[in-house]
C-alpha cells in the first residue's frame, strides 16, 4: 500500500507516493492515480515536500530521498541518466541515448522519459529535443519552461507560473 499526499507548488497541484521504503510517485494534479493508496503524510512525504520548497525558492539544486521508481530495466536506466544531468543543464534523447550505450534508442528513451513515474525529481523536464526544442512534458511546456527557467536563474524563485 502506498502512501500519498499532495502539495501545492509554484507549479500547481503535485502528488507525492511513498511505498514505506522510497518516493516513488511524482505526479501533476490532485487526484490519486490509484484507488489503493491512502491519503497520508509521512515522514518521508514530508521531507520530499520540504525537499521540493528548498528546489522550487533556489535553495536546493540536487534531491536527496530513497527513490523506488518502478519501470522496465531500460525505463529505469534511462531515469538513471536523467538523474546525472546537472542542475541547470539539458540533455537531447540522443544523448540520453549514448549515455545508456543504446545510439539508436532516442525514440525509445523518448518514451521512457514520458513514463517517468517521478517528476521534477528525476528530472525528466531536463530533456529536450535534439535542436533544442522543448518538445512534450507531462506537466505541459509551460511548466517544462518555468523548470528550466528557475534552474537557470532566469525567473525569480518566488515567482509561482499560476500568476
Amino acid at each position: 500500500m502506498k502512501a500519498c499526499c499532495f502539495y501545492e507548488s509554484p507549479v500547481g497541484m503535485l502528488g507525492i507516493a511513498e511505498n514505506g521504503i522510497a518516493i516513488t510517485d511524482l505526479f501533476f494534479g490532485n487526484t490519486m492515480p490509484n484507488p489503493m493508496w491512502q491519503l497520508l503524510n509521512t515522514p518521508l512525504l514530508a521531507q520530499a515536500i520540504n525537499q521540493l520548497e528548498a528546489y522550487f525558492s533556489g535553495e536546493r539544486t540536487a534531491f536527496d530521498l530513497p527513490l523506488g521508481a518502478e519501470g522496465t530495466e531500460f525505463q529505469r536506466s534511462v531515469w538513471e541518466a536523467l538523474l546525472r544531468i546537472p542542475y541547470g543543464e539539458t540533455r537531447s534523447y540522443g544523448q540520453i541515448a549514448e549515455a545508456i550505450g543504446k545510439l539508436k534508442a532516442g525514440r525509445a528513451v523518448g518514451m521512457a522519459n514520458h513514463r517517468n513515474p517521478i517528476a521534477i525529481i528525476i528530472p525528466c523536464h531536463r530533456v529536450i529535443g535534439s535542436d533544442g526544442s522543448l518538445v512534450g512534458y507531462g506537466g505541459g511546456i509551460n511548466v517544462k519552461t518555468f523548470l528550466l527557467q528557475l534552474e537557470r536563474g532566469v525567473i525569480e524563485r518566488d515567482k509561482s507560473i499560476l500568476g
